[in-house]
Order: structure tokens, then C-alpha cells, then sequence
């Protein structure tokens, strides 16, 4: 049997500033099962990073909580005591990793004293036996592939592969069930972000992690990892699937036009199909139309998109949803 570690109800997180409201994550619902490697895809702003604070109930300023449920294994984050969450959730039960992570080591200190600091943070205690605690740090970071020296280094001296797996490192060390990375390989080069899915992979074969949210907007990383894909789009989701099943039978037109924009090649250097981008721009988020907010750009558009949100279809030669309105009478 399936386990559920993450369970999101219509959940709905807006930015509110003097820029106004901007509804950022707006009505999405999803599950995540035990064990598995999900990614979640999608254009800039599309509210990837925004759904993954959220999940941790403490999400960075201007974005709030405005309604619907987290539920990460069988606790309610919206219900929990903020010091519960900073002490108990956000380094047992989960691991987050930001976007641009690699900015949030303090540059004025060695990375051991940044992981005392943190571990101090984290526990609320000073750590007595510094020596003892900086030995299994050690250990835990040569499972990443760090050697101990590393510890004794500055951020500055680090490569950014090297300061990514620190961060990893750091967000691991007390075996989280659920790991959330945001962007991880965005900043670096293609060699040393195999490495780093490497390390990631790595991570949940040696059982440290049983489960990894990976977000990103590059689809090609997310084959390498994930076994699920979700697609979102202007702050919903559109589609939930196997990872094959997304990169070589999707269902929504987003996600049609999505895969065509990555460049494919031939061995011998040929493209392989011919590169489309998608026409357009995403909607408005400080005022999203009520009818599906993929219309304007879409191709295969029906008169009732414009108006009218579509619900959840289950395509007969599918078992994923797909929420899109060409599916109302297949699904039937």
C-alpha cells in the first residue's frame, strides 16, 4: 500500500504588499506518496517556489497562508506551533533546501561554525561536545562526497557545486523523511549538476531521505531524478503524471507546448524535432481571469475556457489527470 507523506488540499498562498495581491499559489491540491521522487515543473513565476514554502508552514514574508491544508506525514503545518515547525518539522520530518541556497552561508564564517550556529538554531541548546558533533557532520558529508577539510573552509573557497552539497548537507543531517530542493542545479555547469543529482539519488538509495520534492524549470534535469512530474501554470496545477508518461504522452496543451520548447539533438549533432516556443506571456497573477489561464496562448482553445475554470478529467487512454476542457466528453 501507497503511504501518504504529503497531503495539500485547495491550498492558497498570496503575496500582499504595496504592489497589491498577487495570488500566487491559488487553489492547488496534491498528494505525494512515500518513497517517490516528484518534480514539479513550470515557466518563471508560475509559483513553483512559492507552493514549495508553503509546504513548510513557514513561508518567507509578503507570502501568507490564505486558506486550505498542509498536511506532511499526518501533521497539519497551518496548526502547528511556529517554534514545532523551526524545531521539530524543518529538521526531522523535512529538509528544505532554497533557491539560490548557496547565498545563505554566512561568508564570515568557516562552514562549521555556520553548522554549529544552525545546529544551535535548530536544537535551542549549545552544543557541548563540538569535536564529537563535527566528526559526524564529517561522516554524513562524505556521503555527499565532501571530505572533511571542507568544514574548516570559508564559502569563498568552495566551488558552487561544493557549497550546493554543503547545503544539501546541512538540510540533511538529521535524516529528514522529505526533501525539498528548489532550483538546485540552476547556477551550476552541466558536469556538476549530474554530480549533484548523483548526490541526491545517492542520498535516498543509502536511505538518509525516503522522499525528494525537486523543483525546477528545466525538464530535462527532472527525467534524470524524478519518477512523478507535476506541471504547474499560473499558480495551479495542470497536470500530474508518471515523468515517462509527461515527456513522452502529455495530455494538457501546456504541457505539449512545454516539451516542444526543449531543444532535442541527434548523436550527431542534428536537432532532433524542430524548437517552438510558446506564443505569449503568462496571465496577470494580481488579477487572474476566472476561465482557464492558459486560453490566451492556447491553440486548441474551447469558447467555455474563457469563462469557466476546468475541473480535474481523467482521459480514457490515461489515468492522470488533466485539468482541461478537450477532456469533459473523452473522460466520460
Amino acid at each position: 500500500m501507497t503511504e501518504e507523506v504529503i497531503k495539500i488540499k485547495d491550498l492558497k498562498g498570496y503575496y500582499r504588499g504595496s504592489f497589491g495581491i498577487v495570488h500566487a499559489v491559488d487553489g492547488v491540491s496534491l498528494s505525494v506518496n512515500k518513497g517517490d521522487i516528484v518534480g514539479i515543473a513550470g515557466e518563471s513565476g508560475c509559483g513553483k517556489t512559492s507552493l514549495a514554502e508553503l509546504i513548510t508552514g513557514r513561508p518567507i514574508k509578503l507570502l501568507h497562508h490564505e486558506g486550505g491544508q498542509v498536511i506532511v506525514n499526518d501533521l497539519s503545518m497551518y496548526e502547528l506551533d511556529a517554534e514545532i515547525i523551526r524545531k521539530e518539522i524543518l529538521c526531522k520530518v523535512m529538509g528544505y533546501v532554497p533557491q539560490a541556497s548557496q547565498n545563505s552561508l554566512n561568508p564570515v564564517k568557516r562552514i562549521k561554525n555556520f553548522i554549529l550556529d544552525a545546529m544551535m538554531e535548530r536544537i535551542g541548546t549549545k552544543t557541548k561536545n563540538k569535536e564529537k558533533v563535527l566528526n559526524q557532520v564529517a561522516k554524513h558529508f562524505k556521503k555527499l562526497g565532501l571530505e572533511k577539510s571542507v568544514l574548516d573552509k570559508y564559502p569563498h573557497e568552495l566551488s558552487g557545486g561544493m557549497k550546493q552539497r554543503v547545503v544539501v548537507g546541512i538540510s540533511t543531517l538529521w535524516n529528514p523523511l522529505i526533501l525539498i530542493v528548489d532550483e538546485p542545479t540552476s547556477a551550476l555547469d552541466v558536469t556538476t549538476q549530474q554530480l549533484l543529482i548523483e548526490t541526491l539519488i545517492n542520498l535516498k538509495k543509502i536511505g538518509i531521505v525516503e522522499t525528494i520534492l525537486f523543483i525546477s524549470h528545466d525538464l530535462p534535469t527532472l527525467v534524470q531524478i524524478c519518477n512523478i512530474c507535476i506541471i504547474m501554470y499560473a499558480g495551479r496545477i495542470v497536470e500530474k503524471a508518471g515523468m515517462d508518461d509527461i515527456i513522452s504522452n502529455p495530455q494538457h496543451p501546456y504541457t505539449k507546448m512545454l516539451i516542444h520548447s526543449i531543444a532535442c539533438f541527434n548523436p550527431d549533432g542534428s536537432a532532433e524535432t524542430s524548437l517552438e516556443g510558446i506564443p505569449g506571456r503568462p496571465p496577470d497573477l494580481k488579477n487572474p481571469p476566472k476561465g482557464c489561464r492558459f486560453y490566451p496562448r492556447c491553440s486548441s482553445r474551447l469558447e467555455k475556457c474563457k469563462e469557466n475554470y476546468p475541473p480535474f478529467f481523467i482521459p480514457k487512454t490515461d489515468s492522470n489527470p488533466v485539468a482541461c476542457w478537450l477532456y469533459e466528453e473523452v473522460g466520460d
